[in-house]
């Protein structure tokens, strides 16, 4: 191809245009940059300002660290209130049933007596005007002496041994300490401290030992022996004594019932107001009334369930299906069934805030991919929120349980009592009794602590229950986080 002509009256045009044109200026050169003056008292202003804002930047209340130390004492304070009660339940509880050795006293006045000693403390006497150290002593032999226990200051003890005596834990009268002098088959004879001859039937004793005389494996092989007794026995000598098996197993199986009511009902509340109702003026007061029944009084619970369950629900039950029993209650009365339901209407909210939260916590995106895919509103609940919210619902069982289990004002009122030997699930028709009245830990601790006729002996039995139901709540929870982890592990952390 040939080179492309340009006609005259383009090339004319494009001279006139070259030459109308005027050429750019050329840059400026920058001026050159001059050092500022500034005056004396210019610069101490300066000076001035920025030793002001040093200061302002060290102070406490603009850095911040006021609010950092604050939290973390109230963080240290709360974790050693935490670990201070465990730490002083565990010691208590564990150190119990550690048989410690027999003191034989004789005092100034002439006095003797044979015990175990439980209590060392330094008081102030009013009428000496200064401090005295005080022994409190385990004496025993009720049936004789009239008393369990009794105070000896250390300025009036004569002499102090440790004999070969005998401790017997018995069925009636609590312990008997003395010195064995016969025994037969049937009978053992003692002679306590005082001189006095005892005579004891060998099927009234439960444990007979002599602590003094006894090495670590024979003390280790007391503790257990009593441990073992305190888990599987039932109590004696007005809970004082023996074991707690019915409050244990009262404590367990309402704790269950009432699992097994709390968790479906509230699931299903949470599941209808968060993916089901309308955000409208019904579901927002359902809302605010289940936040507020969470701080409704448990004494509250307890009364609505012995008006509602017993007194309404129970009694129309007796007169339809047990009538022959009237005027004698089987239903209108305290039960396990009633005391469960009572509990799972306390622990409800929690339930329903924490399963709703899981629901929250579920992305939408998997439910628009649900819907994509062609499933309906209940396969995607079931095969997509459900799976993933499931720990957070076990989060709020996990709640329930701990709290239900440790509640004891309702249930004064709907069922526990202080013995019942009759549990409610037994090997006996129709063996599931929800009508029978109940033990549980927490009001048993309340009767010994608060009941007791005898308060020095109830209080290491105190300790030691107070153990028991830390441990049974742990184990409950436990078990639900095993169970959570699982399930975390086979949906949550599960791609889509």
């Amino acid at each position: 191809m040939g080179t492309p002509k340009i006609s005259q009256e383009s090339f004319a045009i494009m001279n006139n245009l070259a030459r109308n044109t005027t050429p750019a200026p050329p840059p400026e050169k920058p001026a050159e940059l001059k050092a500022p003056i500034f005056s004396r008292d210019h610069l101490r202003a300066q000076r001035d300002l920025r030793r002001q804002n040093y200061r302002l930047n060290r102070h406490l209340s603009f850095s911040g660290e006021p609010v950092i130390w604050l939290s973390a004492s109230a963080l240290t304070l709360a974790l050693l209130m935490i670990v201070g009660i465990l730490t002083l339940i565990f010691v208590e509880g564990f150190s119990t049933f550690w048989p410690g050795p027999l003191s034989h006293l004789t005092l100034k006045d002439g006095s003797i007596l044979l015990g175990e000693e439980t209590r060392h403390e330094r008081v102030f006497s009013e009428a000496d005007h200064q401090f005295e150290d005080r022994r409190l002593f385990r004496v025993g032999n009720f049936d004789i002496s009239g008393k369990h226990f009794q105070w000896v200051r250390q300025q009036d003890i004569a002499a102090e041994t440790f004999p070969q005596a005998f401790l017997v834990e018995r069925k009636e009268w609590g312990r008997f300490y003395g010195l064995m002098k016969a025994e037969t088959d049937q009978m053992l004879t003692f002679e306590t401290a005082q001189g006095q001859i005892k005579d004891l039937r060998r099927m009234d004793v439960v444990r007979m030992f002599a602590p003094n005389s006894l090495g670590v494996v024979g003390k280790l092989q007391v503790y257990l022996a009593r441990w073992f007794e305190f888990v599987i026995a039932e109590p004696r000598e007005a809970n004082n004594e023996g074991g707690i098996f019915p409050a244990i197993f009262g404590t367990v199986a309402m704790t269950m019932i009432m699992t097994l009511f709390v968790v479906p009902f509230g699931v299903l509340t949470a599941l209808y107001m968060r993916e089901y109702a309308k955000n409208g003026f019904a579901i927002r007061a359902t809302r605010i009334a289940v936040n507020n029944l969470a701080g409704v009084p448990s004494i509250v619970f307890g009364v609505f369930g012995l008006g509602f369950f017993c007194y309404i629900f129970g009694a129309n039950i007796d007169q339809v299906f047990f009538s022959q029993s009237l005027p004698n209650p089987t239903f209108g009365k305290g039960g396990i069934l009633w005391a469960s339901l009572t509990l799972s209407l306390l622990t409800l909210p929690v339930v329903i805030v924490a399963t709703e939260e899981a629901l929250a916590a579920v992305p939408n995106s998997m439910r628009e991919g649900s819907y994509g895919c062609g499933a309906s509103k209940w396969q995607t609940i079931r095969y997509i929120v459900l799976p993933r919210a499931l720990p957070g619902i076990i989060t709020g069982g996990i709640l329930a349980i701990a709290r239900g289990a440790g509640e004891v004002a309702p249930l004064m009122l709907v069922g526990a009592v202080k013995l019942a030997p009759n549990l409610p699930i037994d090997t006996s028709a129709p063996f599931i009794h929800p009508e029978r009245s109940f033990m549980h830990l927490g009001f048993h601790i309340y009767d010994l602590a608060f009941q007791s006729q005898n308060s020095e002996a109830a209080k290491p039995v105190v300790f030691t229950t107070a153990l028991l139901l830390i441990l049974i709540v742990l184990g409950l929870n436990i078990l639900a986080l095993i169970l959570r982890a699982k399930l975390r592990r086979r949906y949550v952390d599960r791609r889509f």
